[in-house]
């Protein structure tokens, strides 16, 4: 296997579906799946999801929330879609534990770096609910922020398009996908990965990024096992 240890990243966005809101039975069904064919392969995997298919706390101010309430709304958001996966995931047949960055038992245990260590260990799927517990921070630094601390490979971004481009390929067909990338090279064309927060600390933190689309069934253990997929952002 090409990796031992992942944190995949997967937006709340994608968990809506067509329908573009709430939690789509068949997307989540699916991830799932993908994640339990991993874990059976010996594969540790920790994963972390946004909540805009629910709650984006940033969109909110301009409804009138305070940001500070609004992120933390976006970060409950984020447990809801990770208990649904815990039961997605279980439903598969693995096994699955939700840790909650805020304390919230018995939703989830409290995140604790080396009590998600010893789960992974385990076999155990690891959900890290709530980003990095604070406002003001996105799911993408959270998933940066966990993926440096567990001592990860790599950084798994499971997106619906199949790498970085030179421009976004659903609005520019003629877009040119990259197979692999610096991290000053991406900086330097300004291409739209992640946050410039969650981007900074992966390349002082020499963490590789793979961007891929999750969205395309058996994408993720072909990833695990070595075939080229997606987009490598590394040094």
């Amino acid at each position: 296997m090409k990796y031992s240890r992942i944190l995949l990243k997967i937006s709340g966005e994608s968990l809506a579906g067509k329908a573009k809101q709430g939690i789509s039975d068949e997307v989540i069904g699916d991830y799932a799946a993908q994640i339990a064919a991993v874990t059976k392969t010996g594969c540790q995997v920790a994963v972390v999801i946004g909540g805009g298919n629910i709650f984006r706390g940033l969109s909110g101010t301009k409804s009138g929330f305070d940001r500070v309430k609004g992120d933390q709304m976006g970060m409950l958001a984020t447990v809801i879609n990770s208990l649904a996966l815990e039961c997605a995931i279980r439903n598969n047949g693995g096994k699955a534990a939700v840790f909650t960055s805020i304390r919230m038992e018995p939703v989830g245990e409290l995140y604790k770096r080396d009590r998600v260590a010893e789960e992974l260990k385990n076999g155990t799927v690891c959900i890290l609910a709530g980003g990095t517990g604070n406002p003001f921070f996105t799911t993408d630094t959270a998933a940066a922020l966990r993926a440096v601390e567990i001592g990860a490979d790599v950084l798994l971004k499971g997106t619906r398009v199949d790498g970085v481009y030179t421009s976004d390929p659903e609005k520019y067909p003629k877009a040119k996908r990259f197979e692999e990338i610096t991290f000053e090279e991406v900086i330097r064309r300004n291409l739209k990965v992640m946050d410039a927060t969650a981007f900074t600390m992966c390349r002082d933190n020499r963490m590789p990024i793979v961007v891929f689309n999750m969205n395309k069934p058996g994408n993720l253990l072909r990833l695990i096992k070595g075939t080229k997929t997606g987009t490598l952002i590394c040094d």
